[in-house]
């Protein structure tokens, strides 16, 4: 029997969505809220993901190890994540502990935020700050972004900087919870085997007395620009390259071609950049990626290698870009779909998988989305697709970022 799609609002707005499936042995449960970094103000730049350590330790009901106690009792795989436009608090667990599940992620979706756990946890998370520091990629990728998006708040950091999060008090902190963490403004994904109707009313319960806000986005215009800056370190031995430009909204249908015109420039085996760097030893990684966001997208391309092939590695990257239409066939694109389609079936085979892929799709969406309907896309993007995607969205203008050792 297929998966049965299933949906319902609270009176407060709290979306409730499931892929009810009968024959699976778990179930899966995750809220969605719609916020993120780009959702912040500058001077409490970080707190969604400062608040995502928040709900773990503790709540009018549970201490946090009362929370970590009872997941492990109840044997659920449980986490959680924050991104520029979204933060999510899932766990996956047989489908018998669903319900005990369920009430310790409502739970601790409204937190004590405890003034002593709040300065606690500040220290975690400027060390994870400092550790993010030591890895080229992301050094380069907050850098860009900032520069590539300027006065946009999707320049903004998702952990913050050490400046806003030793300035974050926990009232700024609690009133940003009040706003964006509304019921109107979170979605509740399940997948698995469950009983919809029965979870609903426990849903209704736990969440009916949240209140909903009417919070929104700003929308921001972008400026696009070509912009180019080096950073020395002098720990650094290799040179490290990153590129970013426009690309497709998460909202734009053509996304399903830019995602297979990264993967057929930069995928990390068999694609035009491993060839031409990787494989004949030139650099030791090159890759492209692409992200849809909230009307927008970018793309991103990274390599590393010695410091003396530096404007050799750019050369061949930007002689790919301006070439990989002429140079992929029809059987490369016919082998990338079949890769991307197993990709995507084999991330949607476990309720984990389908539920995350199904909170994310409404929260940029506002929409259900199959998997069947995801893979016919997929099956669906021709060259002529790749090649309109190209042309709209020529990787131009481009924000390029360089670290090298310090001279």
């Amino acid at each position: 029997m297929p998966c049965q799609f299933r949906t319902a609002e609270l009176p407060n707005g709290l979306r409730v969505i499931a892929e009810v499936d009968g024959q699976a042995y778990t179930a899966a449960a995750g809220f969605f809220v719609r916020t993120g970094s780009r959702d912040e103000r500058p001077e409490v730049m970080g707190v969604s993901h400062f608040l995502e350590h928040m709900m773990f330790k503790g709540t009018p009901r549970r201490s946090a190890d009362d929370v970590n106690r009872e997941f492990d009792e109840l044997g659920a795989n449980y986490n959680a994540f924050t991104t520029q436009e979204m933060t999510a608090f899932w766990a996956h667990v047989m489908p018998e502990m669903l319900p005990g599940a369920l009430d310790i992620l409502a739970d601790i979706m409204r937190p004590a935020l405890r003034e002593e756990d709040f300065q606690t946890e500040r220290g975690v998370i400027l060390e994870e700050i400092a550790m993010y520091a030591d890895m080229p990629f992301w050094r380069l990728y907050e850098a860009a972004m900032e520069r590539h998006y300027g006065p946009h708040p999707l320049s903004q950091r998702v952990l913050g900087t050490n400046e806003t999060i030793a300035n974050l008090t926990r009232d700024a902190m609690a009133a940003y919870f009040d706003d964006r963490y509304s019921a109107d403004n979170t979605v509740l994904a399940l997948a698995g085997n469950l009983d919809f109707d029965a979870t609903v009313d426990a849903v209704m319960m736990w969440c009916g007395s949240w209140q909903r806000t009417d919070t929104h986005r700003r929308y921001d215009a972008i400026q696009r620009a070509d912009h180019h800056f080096t950073l020395d370190d002098p720990n650094a031995s290799r040179h490290y390259l990153l590129m970013v430009s426009a690309a497709p909204a998460a909202d734009d249908d053509r996304r399903y071609a830019a995602s297979m015109l990264a993967n057929l420039l930069g995928d990390q085996e068999g694609s035009l950049l491993y060839w031409a760097l990787v494989e004949p030893g030139i650099a030791e990684e090159a890759q492209v990626g692409y992200d849809g966001r909230d009307r927008v997208g970018e793309y991103y391309v990274y390599a590393s290698c010695p410091p003396e092939r530096a404007a050799q590695v750019e050369e061949i990257i930007g002689d790919q870009i301006a070439r990989c239409l002429e140079l992929t066939t029809e059987d490369d694109l016919a082998r990338l779909r079949s890769k991307t389609a197993t990709s995507v079936t084999l991330a949607g085979e476990r309720p984990a998988g389908r539920m995350k892929r199904l909170g994310r799709v409404w929260t940029y969406l506002q929409r259900y989305s199959t998997l069947e309907e995801e893979l016919a896309k997929i099956h669906a993007v021709t060259l002529d697709d790749v090649r309109a995607v190209y042309e709209a969205f020529p990787f131009r203008p481009r924000t390029i970022a360089r670290l090298r050792p310090a001279k």
